[in-house]
C-alpha cells in the first residue's frame, strides 16, 4: 500500500479534510481529529492527512497538560483498543492502525500504540507512517538501541540518509564497541554512497551507468574522508596528502583538524596533540569542541599506555594503577574547567557528577546530579545516580523516593527501567524491607529471568519461604 500525498485525496473526501484543517487552525482539536480519522478510514495510506491528525492529537495533549513530552499520560499502556489492535495486527494491519490511532487521540505519547503503528505500517509498506511513530518511541526511550537502529534504517529508506547516519553516529559514541551499531552505521553509509553515486536512480530506471561512473570517484573520496572508521591504508594516504598540502596551505585550519583526528585514529597521540595545540593557538582556540577533542585524545593516549603494559611485569599492577589515577585526575580537572566555562550546561554537570561518583567523591557528585536533573535528556539517568549517592550515604528513604519518581516517568520496561527497579529493590533490601524488595525483583523476573542476579534473588526468597 504505497503512501499517498495530499493531492491524491479523492474529491468526495476533500471537504472533510478542509473542515478538519479549519478546525485545527481554531484549536478545535477533537473535531479535527474526528474529521481526519474519517478521511483515513477511507484513505489510510495518505501520509499528509496522518501528519495533520498527529498534529491535532499533539495539540489536544498540550492543551490539557504543561507540555507534550513533559507529562506522561499513560502509565501501563493498556486499553481495550490496544488489545484489539494487537489481535488485529496479523490478520488486518489496517484495522490495527486505526485502533492504535484511537488510543493516540486520547494519549498521544502512548508507546504501545506507537509500536503497533510501526508494525502495522511496516506490514502495509508505509515507511513514513512508521517513521512518525518511531520518532516518538525514540524520544520516550532515548537509550533503546533496537529502536534507534530501526528508526535510522527507515529514515534511510525514506530518503533522509544523512539524518539517519548522524543519529547512529551520535548513539554509537555512548556504545563505542557495539557490533550491531557499527554494522548499522555501515549499512546506512552504504545507502548514502549508493544514492550519491547514482545507483539508486539506476535501479529505478531513472539513471544510467554513465551517471554512476561519473560520480563514483567523488563518492569513493567522500566515503574515504568521512567514514566513521577509516581503514589503515586510506588513513595513511590521507595523512601523506594533508601533510603535503599544509606546506602550501599553512592557514588551512581544516587540514590541521583532519590530521589531528587521523593521528588519533592511528594511535600516534603525540602528533595528534601537537596539531591540536596549534589549533588552540589559532583563531579556532575558542571552539569548545576543540577542548573536548583534546581531552578525548589525551584519555585515549592514557588508555593506550595501559593496554601496552606488560601483564607479566612484576610492577604491572602499580603501573596500571598509576596510569588509571592519572587518567581519572585529568578527566576530573578537564571537566571542572568546562563547568567553570559553561556553568549552565547541565550535560557537562552530569558528566562531572559521574566522574566525582567514580572517584568516590559522593558529596560533590550529589550536588552535580541534583543540578543535572534539570536537563530533560539526563533527568532519568541523573536520578538513578543521585539515588545511588543517597544509598552510599545510607539515606535510604531519599534513595527509594528518588528511584520511585524516576520509575513513574518511564512507560516502557526497557533496560533503563529495569536498572531503576533493580536498584530500588536493593535499597529496600538495605532498609530490611524484604517484601518490598522482592516485589520489585519480581517485576523484572516476570519478563527477564537472566537480568543480573535476579533469578538467584527470587529463588532465594522462595526457598526461605519453604
Amino acid at each position: 500500500m504505497p503512501e499517498k500525498s495530499l493531492n491524491e485525496i479523492p474529491r468526495e473526501l476533500r471537504p472533510l479534510y478542509t473542515k478538519g484543517s479549519d478546525a485545527l487552525s481554531r484549536d478545535n482539536f477533537d473535531y479535527a481529529i474526528d474529521l481526519f480519522c474519517q478521511v483515513l478510514a477511507r484513505e489510510p495510506a495518505n501520509i499528509d492527512v496522518r501528519r495533520a491528525l498527529r498534529k491535532a492529537q499533539i495539540g489536544k495533549a498540550e492543551s490539557k497538560s504543561s507540555g507534550f513530552f513533559k507529562k506522561v499520560l499513560s502509565s501501563a499502556g493498556s486499553s481495550p483498543q490496544l488489545a484489539k489492535a494487537q489481535f488485529a495486527l496479523r490478520s488486518n494491519p489496517t484495522e490495527a492502525l486505526a485502533l492504535a490511532e484511537q488510543v493516540l487521540s486520547s494519549d498521544v505519547n502512548n508507546s504501545m500504540a506507537h509500536r503497533i503503528i510501526v508494525e502495522a505500517a511496516t506490514a502495509l509498506q508505509m515507511p513514513q507512517t512508521a517513521v512518525m511513530s518511531l520518532e516518538t518511541l525514540m524520544h520516550n526511550s532515548p537509550k533503546d538501541k533496537n529502536i534507534a537502529i530501526q528508526f535510522a534504517t527507515l529514515l534511510a529508506d525514506t530518503g533522509d540518509v544523512k539524518r539517519a547516519e548522524r543519529m547512529l553516529i551520535e548513539f554509537a559514541r555512548a556504545h563505542p564497541n557495539d557490533a550491531e551499531l557499527t554494522q548499522a552505521i555501515k549499512d546506512v553509509s552504504a545507502k548514502r554512497t549508493l544514492d550519491e553515486g547514482g545507483y539508486g536512480a539506476l535501479a529505478s530506471g531513472e539513471g544510467s551507468y554513465r551517471d554512476v561512473l561519473r560520480n563514483e570517484k567523488e563518492a569513493v573520496e567522500l566515503e574515504q574522508e568521512k567514514r566513521v572508521q577509516k581503514t589503515e591504508d586510506v588513513a595513511e594516504r590521507l595523512i601523506a596528502e594533508y601533510e603535503s598540502r599544509i606546506k602550501t596551505e599553512p592557514k588551512n585550519l581544516k587540514l590541521y583538524r583532519e590530521l589531528a583526528q587521523l593521528y588519533t585514529q592511528k594511535k600516534q597521540f603525540d602528533k595528534a596533540l601537537g596539531y591540536y595545540e596549534q589549533l588552540k593557538a589559532s583563531e579556532m582556540g575558542a571552539d569548545a569542541s576543540l577542548d573536548q577533542a583534546i581531552a578525548q585524545a589525551t584519555v585515549r593516549k592514557l588508555d593506550h599506555q595501559i593496554e601496552q603494559l606488560d601483564p607479566n611485569a612484576h610492577d604491572h599492577a602499580e603501573q596500571a594503577a598509576r596510569l588509571l589515577t592519572e587518567k581519572q585526575a585529568f578527566q576530573l580537572a578537564e571537566c571542572q574547567k568546562r563547568v567553570e566555562k559553561f556553568p549552565t550546561d547541565l550535560s557537562i554537570r552530569f558528566e562531572l557528577g559521574v566522574l566525582y561518583f567514580q572517584a568516590g567523591k559522593i558529596g560533590e557528585a550529589t550536588k552535580e546530579f541534583q543540578k543535572a536533573q534539570g536537563n530533560p535528556h539526563k533527568r532519568i539517568v541523573a536520578s538513578n545516580y543521585l539515588a545511588q549517592c543517597f544509598s552510599r550515604r545510607k539515606i535510604f528513604d531519599l534513595a527509594a523516593s528518588t528511584l520511585q519518581d524516576a520509575i513513574k516517568e518511564k512507560q516502557v520496561l526497557d533496560d533503563e527501567k529495569k536498572e531503576l527497579i533493580y536498584n530500588l529493590g536493593c535499597v529496600f533490601e538495605s532498609m530490611g524491607k524484604k517484601e518490598d524488595a522482592i516485589e520489585q525483583f519480581k517485576i523484572i523476573y516476570k519478563v527477564d529471568t537472566g537480568y543480573r542476579d535476579i533469578e538467584a534473588k527470587v529463588d532465594a526468597y522462595y526457598s526461605a519461604q519453604g
